[in-house]
């Protein structure tokens, strides 16, 4: 097996280095982008389901609010922002318009790169293509100059090298793009659970004071 992909990356061609340097920088953004929202959902969940939670529902704002800023979470930040709007009286609409600024805040740093991946794909696919069709202008005019006796076998034989450059793209280019939607599908995760976290904050000052909720 290795053998076989082996010789199948050497009769590529030259552009098999590129495709393969595209796919090994897309690889490393995808190992990142894994570790890192990984890391900020398990943050996220301690921060909030164990420390910020538990006290908003005891009403306990201010501790509430430590807790929040004591963290080092993005959910912290978003929180803390409305917590801090709600103990200086502020209006239900100004406490949801400063979690939504922090959900700003935060947002460019759970995408930051994910949208290479996709490009990175693309770049795959037409280097391929583009490997490919120089390989075959090469290959006819070989051909041209060749004996008419082995025309067609020099041919064939070099279009199937040919060939191999657009294959290993589409190898490329496939697995980049799903490791593309299964990231953004993550991130998507962890802005629906902010989402959440800021609808329980709003509840339980609805609950607490319904002039807000009619307000």
């Amino acid at each position: 097996m290795l053998e076989t992909v082996i010789r199948f990356f050497q009769e590529g061609g030259p552009f098999m280095y590129p495709i393969a340097l595209v796919l090994m920088i897309g690889l490393a953004i995808t190992l990142e982008r894994f570790i890192y929202l990984g890391a900020v959902r398990r943050r996220n969940r301690l921060a909030f389901e164990k420390g910020i939670l538990p006290l908003l529902r005891k009403r306990d704002y201010q501790r509430a609010m430590k807790a929040a800023n004591s963290s080092d979470s993005a959910i912290a930040s978003i929180m803390g922002a409305g917590i801090g709007r709600l103990l200086n009286n502020h209006r239900r609409e100004d406490i949801e318009y400063a979690m939504e600024e922090g959900l700003m805040e935060v947002l460019p740093r759970l995408e930051k790169r994910t949208q290479y991946l996709a490009t990175l794909a693309n770049i795959a696919t037409l280097m391929g293509l583009l490997g490919t069709i120089i390989g075959l202008i090469a290959a006819f005019t070989a051909v041209a100059a060749a004996d008419p006796a082995q025309k067609a076998t020099l041919l064939s034989e070099s279009i199937s090298v040919a060939m191999n450059t657009t294959a290993f793209g589409l190898m490329s280019a496939i697995p980049l793009l799903m490791f593309h939607a299964l990231i953004q599908t993550r991130t998507n995760e962890i802005v629906d659970s902010f989402e959440m976290a800021g609808v329980k904050l709003l509840n339980i000052i609805s609950d607490q004071f319904p002039g807000q909720s009619a307000a």
